[in-house]
């Protein structure tokens, strides 16, 4: 895996929308805050169930996803925060092994929701090591955005159940705020994979 590498130079933005370019049926779960925006940002869609107040929970919910609909590709988008939260959830993920799953951690070593304190990653865990140690099959780091369509294509073959941790700066652009009404956005995601709301 090589050394560990604390936050990077990317774009979270412009990560953000090169996984999502071309997504087609792509089932995309955001962890709390930044990433909810980043993927919002990237463009609204029925497909996006944006968690809010759910800090820790983004693989797990990401993991009942991929088990129920085994067919569709779905990917976490989420923190290096956040995914600290709900570390404990990457070994069982590991043991279930979906296909279909990715999680992708924006980690710029920082809690960017709270005021920039630096995070666990931002003091040297690396989560694509821990992701490792749990048993992932692929678990890597990318600090280049020339490997980000890479990652794309990875999520669009459903290839293997995998974690990439992308190096991206300190900085909070503009939040683009995704709807907050949770039962509209869990019926509009429920229709949208074809089951009636309730």
């Amino acid at each position: 895996m090589g050394e560990v590498s604390i936050g990077g130079h990317l774009d979270r933005r412009a990560v953000v929308t090169e996984l999502l370019r071309d997504r087609g049926e792509l089932a995309v779960v955001t962890g709390l805050g930044s990433p909810s925006y980043d993927v919002m940002a990237a463009g609204d869609h029925k497909l996006n169930y944006y968690l809010w107040a759910a800090m820790g929970s983004a693989a797990t919910v990401g993991l009942g996803l991929a088990t129920a609909q085994p067919d569709r590709p779905v990917l976490v988008v989420t923190g290096d925060g956040e995914q600290m939260m709900g570390v404990g959830a990457l070994a069982t993920i590991a043991l279930r092994r979906p296909a279909n799953l990715g999680i992708i951690v924006l980690d710029n070593g920082h809690f960017g929701e709270t005021g920039m304190q630096p995070s666990h990653a931002g003091q040297g865990v690396e989560l694509a090591r821990v992701a490792a140690a749990c048993g992932f099959p692929h678990s890597q780091v990318v600090t280049e955005m020339d490997d980000v369509p890479a990652l794309r294509a990875r999520i669009q073959a459903r290839s293997g159940l995998f974690l990439a941790t992308v190096k991206i700066r300190a900085e909070n652009p503009p939040r683009a705020l995704p709807p907050r009404d949770g039962v509209y956005i869990k019926n509009r995601f429920r229709e949208a994979l074809g089951f009636a709301p309730n």
